[in-house]
């Protein structure tokens, strides 16, 4: 068994605090995702879980072991890094072999674990020569194969597609999700691009400032992000934030430049919040040009567009509602242009309500 477990774990360079305390169990043979902006923290906790970093406080295990005082080569772990980190004076048959040679592991061991390697990566054609010679996409998968040959009970791998074009990122998530479902080998991979995380981990773990935010499936946390932080990071375009207040006995929502319905489903939990300011969260496709592409609830918001960013297959469309800004994806044959003063229609049962001063989700009170 394989877990991996943070349990209150702190970093700290000396009166800089970049993790607070971090609990999280990540479960065998799990692709766990942690996913945050640039100094949250997440390739800290990586780096701790390898070894290459100290704890201040708490306890990081695998499996059973608490390994907080292990040297990295004994934890049993594999890392592959952003910058591919291979030897350039060595053929991509002796980058693969240089792990399990410093282990003495016997020659037949070495060529059977390198050759099996390279056929599930397709670097088999590529095993002499050297990296300068290979592409980015090549070179990944060579830094992915010295860490397979090793048959650790834990993969690391910190922000490793950055390096790469967009259209080999994509072919490259691909094809690690793929690998890591077939080796079923537990798997830490830390990146700040949310489409990484949400495409590649069976969990995500959202990160900022040091502090886990949310923890969940890619699609739970999407669909009932924690605070107003989560819903803004993941989801792209990212969810429209829009201050408002509860009105009318709960049977409305105001802002300054508009007034919406609230859902049948909240009617009869929001009597009580008369008054209370929130913010309205709605995610991008759940703005329409037409009322005829909703089929249940709707209200409308007054937009004025001031770009259209022409995709193909949709158009991302922002404007302005009063001060706000305001952003939807809309069919291109739908579309509004810029300078149209353009009602957009609002699904009403997509809104999200975040408190205006903890910013946290009310679904909790909601809930019947």
């Amino acid at each position: 068994m394989a877990q991996v477990n943070f349990n209150g774990v702190k970093k700290s360079y000396g009166e800089v605090t970049v993790i607070e305390k971090l609990d999280l169990d990540i479960e065998n043979e799990e692709f766990m995702v942690l996913v945050g902006p640039s100094g949250c923290g997440k390739s800290t906790a990586l780096r701790m879980i390898a070894g290459l970093e100290e704890i201040t406080d708490g306890t990081v295990s695998i499996g059973d072991r608490v390994v907080n005082d292990l040297p990295p080569k004994e934890r049993d772990i594999a890392m592959v890094f952003q910058s591919y980190a291979l030897y350039p004076h060595m053929s991509v048959r002796q980058n693969l072999e240089f792990g399990l040679r410093l282990k003495k592991t016997p020659q037949a061991e070495i060529d059977q674990r390198v050759n099996k390697a390279a056929e599930i990566l397709g670097i088999t054609p590529y095993l002499d020569r050297r990296p300068k010679h290979l592409s980015g996409g090549q070179r990944q998968r060579v830094a992915v194969g010295r860490a397979i040959v090793r048959n650790p009970s834990v993969f690391l791998f910190d922000e490793p597609l950055s390096n790469l074009d967009a259209k080999l990122r994509v072919q490259m998530r691909a094809e690690i999700s793929k690998l890591q479902k077939r080796l079923k080998t537990t798997t830490v991979y830390v990146t700040h691009d949310q489409v990484e995380a949400m495409t590649m981990g069976d969990r995500i773990a959202i990160l900022k400032d040091g502090d886990l935010q949310q923890v969940g499936s890619p699609l739970a946390v999407y669909r009932e992000p924690a605070n107003m932080f989560v819903a803004s990071f993941i989801g792209t375009p990212p969810m429209n934030l829009v201050p408002a207040t509860i009105v009318e006995g709960g049977l409305a929502i105001e802002g300054k430049t508009f007034k919406l319905a609230v859902p049948e489903k909240w009617r009869s939990r929001l009597a009580g919040f008369e008054g209370r300011e929130v913010v309205v969260g709605i995610r991008p496709e759940h703005l329409f040009a037409s009322p005829d592409s909703v089929a249940g609830e709707k209200g409308s918001l007054e937009v004025q567009v001031e770009v259209v960013e022409p995709l193909g297959h949709e158009n991302i469309v922002h404007g302005k509602l009063g001060e706000e800004f305001i952003t939807a994806t809309m069919d291109p044959q739908l579309s509004p242009s810029v300078g149209d003063q353009a009602t957009m229609t609002v699904e009403l049962a997509g809104l999200h309500l975040f408190d205006a001063k903890t910013e946290e989700s009310l679904a909790g009170e909601l809930q019947p």
